[in-house]
């Protein structure tokens, strides 16, 4: 059986880590293009705030916290999703938290707690999202990294749980489409977005740190999630300069890490004196309810919005069209 994609007015949609940022403008988004909202994280107060405010301009939002490291609070999210609404149609995978700082410098406990929170957060996620759309089918949509494809230095730990969940992301689609359960699962990698992402990390640095531009709006990435919501996308890069940047490490890879040792050493620690608490163990309170950060972005990504057009979808199809026909007329 293949997977059913339904409109965004017709679907209910879990998110994590819904209180600020990408979750939080996904939710906002997805609530005024008609789709019935489950919102999720553990700063309640300001999770309960936006709910409230989806709700009085007309949408429809319900909020739950809950620590999505802990698998048990992941099953009561969509326990609540079947309660409120009877069903969950896709489920976002969103929440996550940095580290930045040397690998050496940092502790197991905090490197464990990185992997609860970017990547076995997903693997709950996942699980209870099967377990309730395998009968009627669904969307899950991951939220990984551009270092999900290429680690960056002082984001060491980052990195690595958003390899693992690009892993998991493509396993798991392999296997439910294996076995015939009407899943679809994408896997949506953001490059810097203007976040409060920077301040809500744990960060073993001397200074606060910040972005390596470009950095895009949050937009471009709830736009990629409610575009994966309603059509087959396996995996879209939010950013064109970060795309030609995991390009570049493909096809020069020690050239990359060379820029890299230069680069992202003065960019990421240009923030200025430290000054935000980290949300690693408990919401920090910096900027939460807030969807962008203290970075000036760009507009928009011209590069994921044609990636995401149905033209440019078809576009390998009709080239590999293209070569056949010519390979066929030159053989007759």
């Amino acid at each position: 059986m293949k997977p059913h994609f339904k409109k965004l007015d017709e679907q209910v949609i879990v998110i994590t880590g819904a209180s600020s940022g990408i979750g939080l403008t996904t939710a906002q988004m997805a609530a005024r293009k008609g789709a019935s909202v489950v919102m999720a994280a553990r700063s309640e107060a300001e999770l309960r705030g936006a709910a409230a405010e989806i709700r009085e301009s007309g949408g429809k939002a319900t909020a739950i916290p809950a620590d999505v490291s802990n698998p048990d609070e992941v099953e009561a999210i969509a326990e609540h999703a079947m309660r409120e609404f009877g069903r969950i149609d896709t489920w976002v995978n969103n929440a996550g938290l940095g580290m930045y700082g040397r690998l050496v410098d940092q502790s197991i406990a905090d490197k464990r707690a990185i992997f609860e929170t970017n990547f076995w957060s997903v693997v709950y996620g996942c699980r209870a999202a099967v377990k309730r759309m395998r009968a009627q089918g669904g969307v899950i949509v991951n939220i990984g990294s551009e270092v999900s494809d290429r680690a960056t230095p002082l984001l060491g730990m980052y990195s690595a749980a958003k390899h693992a969940v690009r892993a998991y992301n493509d396993a798991l689609r392999m296997e439910l489409e294996h076995d015939k359960v009407p899943i679809w699962v994408s896997l949506v990698k953001p490059g810097p977005i203007d976040t409060p992402f920077p301040h809500h990390a744990r960060n073993t640095m001397d200074t606060e740190p910040r972005h390596a531009p470009p950095v895009y709006p949050p937009e471009e990435v709830a736009h990629a999630i409610v575009t994966c919501a309603q059509k087959p996308v396996r995996e879209i890069t939010v950013g064109g300069i970060p795309r030609l940047q995991l390009a570049m490490a493909s096809i020069a890879p020690r050239v990359t890490d060379l820029i890299m040792e230069t680069q992202m050493w003065s960019e990421i620690e240009k923030g200025g004196p430290r000054w935000s608490g980290d949300s690693l163990r408990a919401p920090s309170g910096d900027d939460y309810g807030r969807r962008r950060g203290h970075q000036p972005d760009k507009k928009m990504s011209l590069y994921t919005r044609a990636a995401l057009s149905d033209v440019m979808r078809a576009a390998p199809l009709v080239f590999v069209g293209a070569v056949l026909a010519a390979t066929v007329a030159a053989k007759r």
